[in-house]
């Protein structure tokens, strides 16, 4: 893993923080960085420069799809989640003779799509109980109009990561006719993934990847290509675009392709490149060996003080994510904030991310502020 040069070198923003908050901003490399200022000399060709950006999307995506087990031309890009799940309800057209399983723990952009649909899908709720998704309460949920089950692999909420192969084995045998969508927004660049065989994967750029805003990382297999493609209009997903029958009809790229509706988002495809290309340097494999311990420091720091995290951790499925409950969060929060302590404080809720860029002194920080502050209150 990192060293403290190497740390220092790579993350320098990091020098004299405790940052323990990637699950809502991660601190990007200085390579990522370099990239934006690649982007920024290439922008300055004009139309020229246009070389430089389709040439960085393509080897974005020839990355992007090593990094979630899918081929290139399974991979595409939009703006964020929330416009790559209105695309994909788009794709779906459901009717309100269908049905949609969302969960509790699941981020909006994933669960409110299915809500503000024009002829809307009913919506059962996959609901939680003592912060985990138990199978035993899916299976109620799903039957034979059952067309979609979301889930994050990794819950933004309190970190639960999600059973894979037993919810898809649940799901192919009680819903044969659903496809699952996973958010894997929480997971890709800190957890070993096991969902490459899901129907859709969809991340957004900001958080464990490293990179920036503004990108939204698609995946489609090619079998689901023909089902799952959108019925948005456009033009950069479109196969006749520039036609001449384009005023009477409109062709799209099948599957993943069709989520890039307009031009994309080159910047943040910049970014993305050099933060993946980074990750993949270090190895996810060797930043969760790093990392998961720290997990289990942070597990057995909070019950030493008495605050209960808000979901059991299972090793068999680790994440990098840990939230816990306390009626006084909120001066908490002020107290981890004046020592430079940053977490996600929300709602009465204490979010605590670790990376494979944090370290042991920052776990003993961060309960040692803790200790400090629950003696004031």
């Amino acid at each position: 893993m990192l060293t403290d040069t190497t740390r220092h070198r790579d993350f320098p923003a990091l020098d004299g923080i405790t940052y323990l908050n990637t699950a809502a901003e991660s601190i990007p490399p200085r390579c990522v960085g370099e990239a934006i200022q690649t982007y920024w000399q290439d922008k300055l060709l004009g139309m020229k420069g246009r070389d430089g950006h389709f040439a960085q999307v393509e080897a974005c995506r020839e990355i992007s799809a090593r990094m979630v087990g899918l081929q290139t031309s399974e991979v595409s890009f939009c703006s964020c989640s929330s416009e790559a799940y209105n695309l994909l309800a788009s794709a779906l057209n459901l009717n309100t003779r269908d049905e949609v399983v969302v969960t509790d723990l699941d981020f909006p952009a994933g669960a409110t799509p299915w809500l503000r649909a024009a002829e809307a899908p009913k919506v059962r709720l996959w609901q939680a109980h003592d912060g985990a998704l138990c199978i035993e309460h899916l299976v109620p949920l799903l039957n034979e109009h059952t067309k979609l089950v979301q889930v994050s692999l990794v819950s933004f909420y309190n970190g639960h990561r999600i059973a894979w192969r037993e919810l898809r084995e649940t799901v192919r045998r009680h819903a044969p006719n659903a496809l699952i969508s996973v958010d894997i927004t929480q997971a890709l660049g800190r957890v070993r993934l096991d969902c490459d065989d899901a129907d859709i994967l969809i991340s957004s750029t900001h958080k464990w990847t490293l990179g920036i805003h503004g990108g939204c990382i698609i995946g489609i297999p090619q079998r689901h290509a023909a089902r799952l493609t959108t019925h948005a209009g456009g033009w950069f997903h479109l196969q006749n675009a520039f036609e001449r029958d384009r005023f009477e009809r409109a062709e799209p790229k099948p599957g993943a392709a069709s989520f890039s509706v307009g031009m994309p988002n080159f910047v943040a495809l910049y970014a993305l490149n050099a933060s993946l290309r980074y990750l993949e340097g270090i190895g996810v494999e060797n930043i969760a060996r790093h990392a998961d311990p720290l997990v289990c420091e942070v597990d057995a720091g909070l019950r030493g003080l008495g605050l209960k995290p808000m979901c059991e951790r299972d090793p068999r499925n680790p994440s990098g994510i840990l939230a816990f409950q306390h009626p006084q969060t909120a001066l908490l929060h002020k107290a981890l904030e004046a020592e430079r302590v940053h977490i996600m404080h929300h709602a009465g809720r204490i979010r605590i991310a670790v990376h494979g860029y944090n370290t042991q002194a920052d776990i003993a920080n961060l309960l040692r502020v803790l200790a400090a502050g629950l003696r004031t209150l």
